[in-house]
C-alpha cells in the first residue's frame, strides 16, 4: 500500500511541480535577456568615451554619459536581483511542494524488505540549493551568447569571425570537460551515498560495535569506501579543474588577440579607437557563461544525479487512487493461505525461499492469538504481513472483509498497535512518541494508554516526566523502560488490532505483569491482540495459540489444547 492523499491524480509529482515553474523559468529568461543586453553598457559607454568625448573635450557630455550608464547599471542590479530572487524562491518552492511527498515515499520504502541506497531528501536539498547557484545562472546566460558574437560581427567581420572561432574553442572544452568528467564524478557521487549509509548503520550500532572490538575493521571498512570516494572526485576535479583554467586562459587570451587584431584594424583606419575596447568587452562577455558553466561543472553534474535519483525515487512509489473511506474497523482479522518469499532475488533455479507458507486463521474481537515457534519460523514476518508492514506474495489479509490494501493507510493506522521486535523512539518528548506524534492528541488518553502499559508511575519519575525528550536508543530510558513506552505507543487510541513482536525481550518480571495487564486490558475492550512469543510469560493472557515451524502452522487452536499438543511432541 502506498499513501497517495496528497499525490491523488497528479501523475508525477516531479514532473508536475517543475511543469508549474515554467512561469517562472519563462520570467527569468525575460530577466537574463535584460541582463545581458544592460551588459552592453560598458562596452558602449567606453566606445562612446573614446570616439565622442576624448575627441570633442566635451565635460558636459561625459557626464550625460555617466549619468546615463549610472541609470543602466541601477537596473542590471535591479534585474540581476530579481532574476536570482525569482531562481531562489523556486528552489524553495520546489522544495516545499515536494518534500512532504518525498518524506512520505521515504518512510514508506523503508518499510520494504530492500530498501534503495539512496538520500531522496539530500537530493531534492541539492536541487533546491543548485537553483540558486552560479551554474543555473551561466546555464541561462548561454542563450544569449550568439547576442555578443552579432554585435562584434558588426564592428567588423575579421573580429567576428575571431570570437567565433574562440567560441568555438571553448565550447569544444565544455564537452571534452563534460565528457572527460562525468564518469568519476558519477561514481564519487554514488559512493558518497554508500559511505554515508555505511556510516550512520555504524554509528547507530555503536552499542554494539564498541564492546566487540569492531570499531577499527569498521573504520578500515569506511576509509576504503572513503577512498574509493575520493578517488572519483579527485579525477574528475582535476580533469575538470584543468579544462576550467584552460577555458579562463583562452578567454583572456581572445580578448587580447581582439584587442591585437583592433589595433591592426584601426591602423588601417577600417574601425575606431573605441571600437578596440568595446568590441574585446563584448568577445569576453560572449565567452564568459560558458567559462561559469564549466567552473561551475560539478556542481551542475552533482544537481543533475540528484534530480535523477529523486526522479527514480519517486517513480519507484507508485501512486493510486484514494480507497473509500470505510466504517472504523470492529476487529475481525482474516488470513487466507497467505504465503510470503524472502527478500532477494531468485536463486539460479528461479525459486525464492518462501519464510511463510499457505497461513490461514480467523480472529474475532476480543481474541488474544500466541504466535510460538522456533527462531526463523517466520513470527516477526507474520506480524509485518497482519499490519500491513509487508503486502503478502499470495493469499489475503483482511480486516472486517477488506484487504489491507482497501484501507487507507493512516485511517487505519489509527486502528492499529503495533510494537515491533527493534525499538527505537523517535526524537521528541516521550508523551509525543506515545501520542504517534498526533498535534491534536488527547493529554487523557496520553495517559491512559501509559497507564495500560505500567510505564505511567515510571515517567512521572523522570526530570520532565511526559515532556522528557528522548531520542532514539540514547537519553534516560534504558531498554526495558524504551519497550514499555513503545508499547504504550502501540496502545495509544485503543487500537482494535495490537500486534506485539516479542513484546517481554526487554522487561523484567515487574514489566512482565504490565504485559499481561495490558493484554487483558485491550481484550477485555474488543480488540484483538496478536503475540509473536519467544517466553512463554508473553502469552499469558491469550486465549489461542499458533505454533510456526518452518514457516508454516503446525498448530492453530484453544491454547491449552496447543500447548498440550506442544508438550507431546517435546516429550516424544
Amino acid at each position: 500500500m502506498t499513501s497517495a492523499r496528497n499525490r491523488q491524480g497528479q501523475g508525477d509529482p516531479l514532473r508536475v511541480a517543475v511543469g508549474n515553474l515554467r512561469s517562472a523559468f519563462v520570467g527569468v529568461g525575460l530577466f537574463s535577456l535584460a541582463v545581458n543586453l544592460l551588459m552592453l553598457t560598458g562596452p558602449l559607454f567606453m566606445l562612446q568615451v573614446y570616439d565622442r568625448v576624448l575627441t570633442s573635450r566635451s565635460v558636459p557630455t561625459l557626464l550625460a554619459l555617466f549619468a546615463l550608464v549610472a541609470g543602466l547599471f541601477l537596473f542590471l542590479g535591479l534585474f540581476e536581483a530579481l532574476r536570482a530572487r525569482v531562481l531562489s524562491r523556486a528552489g524553495y518552492w520546489l522544495d516545499e511542494r515536494l518534500s512532504p511527498l518525498v518524506f512520505r515515499s521515504y518512510v514508506e520504502n523503508g518499510m520494504g524488505r530492500e530498501m534503495a541506497p539512496t538520500r531522496p531528501l539530500a537530493d531534492l536539498a541539492t536541487v533546491r540549493i543548485f537553483f540558486s547557484s552560479p551554474g543555473l545562472i551561466g546555464l541561462f546566460d548561454l542563450p544569449w551568447m550568439p547576442l555578443y558574437l552579432v554585435i562584434v560581427f558588426l564592428i567588423h567581420r575579421d573580429l567576428g569571425l575571431l570570437t567565433l572561432v574562440g567560441a568555438l574553442f571553448v565550447i569544444v572544452l565544455a564537452i571534452l570537460n563534460e565528457t572527460a568528467t562525468r564518469a568519476p564524478l558519477s561514481e564519487a557521487m554514488a559512493q558518497e551515498v554508500t559511505e554515508s549509509r555505511f556510516a550512520d548503520q555504524s554509528s547507530r550500532n555503536a552499542e554494539a560495535v564498541l564492546p566487540m572490538g569492531m570499531l577499527g575493521n569498521l573504520a578500515a571498512r569506511w576509509h576504503a569506501i572513503h577512498l574509493r570516494t575520493l578517488s572519483g572526485a579527485q579525477k574528475g576535479g582535476e580533469r575538470g579543474e584543468f579544462l576550467s583554467a584552460v577555458s579562463k586562459a583562452s578567454r583572456l587570451l581572445l580578448q587580447s588577440a581582439i584587442l591585437g587584431l583592433g589595433a591592426y584594424l584601426a591602423i588601417r583606419q577600417e574601425i575606431t579607437p573605441g571600437m578596440i575596447v568595446a568590441s574585446s568587452i563584448i568577445a569576453g562577455r560572449a565567452l564568459s557563461p560558458v567559462d561559469q558553466v564549466i567552473g561551475q561543472w560539478r556542481n551542475i553534474l552533482r544537481a543533475r544525479q540528484g534530480y535523477r535519483r529523486l526522479k527514480a525515487h519517486m517513480a519507484a512509489s507508485p501512486t493510486r487512487e484514494q480507497p473509500l473511506q470505510l466504517p472504523d474497523p470492529q476487529g475481525h482479522v482474516e488470513v487466507r493461505v497467505a504465503r510470503q518469499f524472502a527478500p532477494g532475488p531468485a536463486d539460479a533455479t528461479g525459486k525464492r525461499r518462501v519464510i511463510l507458507s499457505n497461513i490461514s486463521f480467523d480472529l474475532e474481537p476480543g481474541d488474544g492469538l500466541g504466535v510460538i515457534g522456533p527462531s526463523t519460523s517466520g513470527k516477526s514476518s507474520l506480524a509485518r504481513l497482519l499490519v500491513g508492514a509487508w503486502g503478502p506474495d499470495a493469499g489475503s489479509v483482511r480486516i472486517d472483509g477488506a484487504s489491507l490494501d482497501q484501507w487507507d493507510r493512516e485511517a487505519l493506522g489509527r486502528h492499529i498497535g503495533y510494537l515491533p521486535q527493534s525499538v527505537e523512539l523517535l526524537a521528541g518528548t516521550i508523551g509525543q512518541n506515545i501520542a504517534r506524534f498526533d498535534p491534536e492528541a488527547d493529554e487523557a488518553e496520553i495517559v491512559r494508554a501509559a497507564q495500560t502499559a505500567g510505564v505511567h508511575e515510571m515517567i512521572l519519575r523522570l526530570p520532565d516526566g511526559y515532556s522528557t525528550f528522548v531520542e532514539g536508543r540514547a537519553g534516560v530510558l534504558s531498554g526495558g523502560q524504551i519497550q514499555r513506552v513503545a508499547l504504550a505507543r502501540a496502545l495509544y487510541g485503543r487500537p482494535k488490532l495490537l500486534v506485539l513482536d516479542e513484546p517481554n525481550s526487554n522487561l523484567d518480571a515487574d514489566g512482565d505483569a504490565a504485559l499481561t495487564a495490558a493484554i487483558e486490558t485491550m481484550r477485555a475492550e474488543g480488540s484483538v491482540v496478536v503475540v509473536m512469543a519467544h517466553r512463554p510469560s508473553a502469552i499469558v493472557a491469550v486465549n489461542k495459540v499458533m505454533m510456526l515451524v518452518g514457516g508454516s502452522a503446525r498448530e492453530f487452536g484453544d491454547k491449552a489444547e496447543v500447548l498440550r499438543k506442544v508438550t507431546r511432541m517435546a516429550a516424544g
